[in-house]
């Protein structure tokens, strides 16, 4: 295959292909290896034949001391072939790491259903194939023709036995990887499946305890685990089997290799050094494939990686660096969206039609499941399956570069999530931190007085997830987070559900001030107080715009129903009769 074809099959192959140096050069390294590995079998035959039959000393000390030198070299090119090979694992890492942390972040934003769990294990797993014994065995492999040719030049007998015995192990390679693999795989996932639900009931740990769950999650969880065991027991069972016959035809191999020899001897066929020399011959010329045997779970291991992060990368290409614009100013506008979800065979919004300006405040309104938090998760661009147009400044919103883009929207989800650090790391956004930038966030969140009497002020941790933090607290620091630069669009998806009659009004305030800045504000709540911020009122209702509007046009319409609603009960009250 050419290069072009290896570049334009995928990524993750032509980032291998640029390592085609590095591997060449550990090809020669095995190339030098593989030559000198022939020298025990030469010093063996020159000691049995020359050396004890002329008995001089000072050719022992000549070959003896040239075998040395040989094998001085050929620790050095081992040693140069494994250093190179880690230098090269080690900057394939450099090469991808960034790439895969990137596609792994898509993927799991986009809800795709990549394999992104295992990306950064994947990466890891092929790293370690190219810089262990895994991949010398592929590099040793090509030797053992030669080494077989060397034995049927010293009788071809020997030569056929090595064909027998390595026909034997490539045989015992297939079953082995025919009868272990999917066991190996059941086990490994039932494993991964168990991991994943303690986890998951570890990080509830509270609600567990409070009310009296842990008998019965750990009933399910010890089921789950019996089964685990069950099968990763099946697996072991097996891979033992397949080692143990692995070992027994290998001790064979030896044994009978130097029977076959005696027996030429015997007939005056051979040599007593060449028969010693052929048994260490046999021996070496069979260790790749015994070596492949060995490390073919490895490789079947790196193979899937490879693909799974194949898959990976090529869902989630890297994004085009050259897309940069203007800052935004914060006019968005929504035509006929659609925001769909897998396994629903119904979208969670529908021919959704808005436009909000900057210096606006729009307030979200509808009952529970009628698609206000995906209505925010669209407007900042986060949500995976949206038909239709979002528009910011007349620009779709998937054209923008979202690195560059990130700084000028503010975003306060529903359920929150602060990361280990400081709390001016976490307002900052985990960028660097303009001290002024993060004050004067807090101050417009209402948040500065309180931080001040936290122990280190805005330097104090907060644990993973904000656990040290109340549930105001956790609530004040994303939203001081969410304005934090003040972007040109904020979207606070349930501000105030944590909030107490104090900080309500510093979020109330918080409203107004980004108004006068003239950001574009969307508001999603359930609190009546925060409706006389509105410029503009949007009722959702099944996913749908059930009503939409200035303010007060709104909430006319909102009491014109109420009254309508609360009068039918009354009529329907009434006798037939009347």
């Amino acid at each position: 295959m050419t290069s072009k074809g290896f570049l334009a099959r995928s990524e993750l192959t032509a980032t291998l292909w640029s390592f085609r140096r590095e591997f060449m050069v550990a090809g020669l390294f095995s190339l030098v290896i593989n030559l000198l590995l022939l020298s025990p079998t030469l010093y063996m035959l020159q000691v049995y034949d020359r050396v004890l039959v002329s008995r001089s000393e000072l050719t022992l000390l000549a070959v003896s001391l040239l075998t040395l030198f040989l094998f001085a070299v050929m620790a050095f090119a081992e040693w140069s072939r494994s250093r190179l090979l880690v230098r090269a694992g080690v900057r394939l890492d450099a090469v991808l790491g960034t790439r895969v942390f990137n596609a792994s972040f898509e993927a799991n934003l986009s809800q795709s259903g990549a394999p992104v769990q295992r990306a950064f294990a994947d990466l890891t797993e092929i790293r370690q194939f190219l810089t262990g014994n895994g991949i010398f065995a592929f590099f040793d492999a090509p030797w053992t023709p030669i080494y077989i040719a060397v034995l049927f030049f010293l009788h071809p007998f020997l030569g056929w036995v090595a064909i027998a015995f390595a026909l034997l192990q490539a045989t015992l390679a297939w079953l082995g990887h025919r009868h272990t693999v999917a066991p190996a795989e059941a086990a490994a996932k039932a494993q991964s499946e168990v991991n994943q639900f303690l986890q998951h009931k570890l990080r509830n740990a509270e609600v567990v305890e409070s009310m009296g769950m842990l008998a019965g999650l750990r009933q399910r969880w010890q089921q789950r685990h019996a089964d685990s065991m069950a099968l990763h027991g099946t697996a072991q069972e097996l891979t033992h089997r397949i080692t143990a016959i692995s070992k027994w035809l290998r001790y064979c191999q030896q044994s009978l290799a130097l029977g076959a020899g005696a027996l030429l001897v015997i007939d005056g066929q051979l040599s007593a050094g060449a028969m010693i020399a052929a048994n260490v011959l046999m021996t070496r010329a069979l260790a790749p494939i015994d070596l492949m045997v060995s490390s073919w779970r490895s490789f079947l291991g790196a193979r899937g990686a490879f693909e799974r992060l194949e898959k990976l990368l090529q869902l989630h290409p890297e994004r085009d660096p050259a897309l940069s614009r203007v800052p935004p100013r914060g006019s968005i506008c929504l035509r006929q969206v659609q925001a769909s979800a897998p396994g629903r065979s119904r979208p969670i919004l529908q021919d959704v039609s808005l436009q909000a300006e900057p210096g606006s405040v729009t307030v979200v309104l509808g009952p529970s499941g009628s698609g206000k938090s995906t209505l925010a998760r669209v407007l900042v661009g986060i949500w995976p399956e949206v038909q239709g147009e979002v528009l910011l400044d007349g620009h779709p919103l998937a054209g923008w570069s979202r690195a560059e883009l990130g700084s000028h929207l503010g975003y306060l989800p529903q359920d929150i999530e602060l990361f280990d650090g400081t709390v001016a790391e976490n307002i900052a956004r985990f960028a660097e931190i303009d001290s002024g930038q993060v004050i004067a966030a807090a101050q417009s969140a209402g948040l500065h007085e309180m931080i001040l009497r936290l122990p280190k002020g805005y330097d104090t941790p907060i644990g993973e997830a904000g656990s040290l933090l109340s549930g105001g607290q956790r609530q004040r620091i994303a939203l001081a987070r969410a304005i934090h630069g003040e972007p040109a669009l904020i979207v606070l998806d349930e501000p105030n559900a944590n909030l107490d009659d104090v900080g309500e009004a510093a979020l109330n305030q918080t409203v107004r001030e980004l108004k006068a800045k003239g950001k574009t504000v969307f508001l999603i709540t359930h609190r009546p107080g925060a409706v006389q911020l509105a410029d503009q009122l949007l009722v959702l209702q099944e996913g749908r715009i059930a009503m939409q509007g200035p303010r007060a046009a709104v909430l006319a319409q909102l009491q014109a129903r109420a009254q309508a609603q609360a009068s039918r009960p009354a009529a329907d009250a009434l006798p037939a009769s009347a």
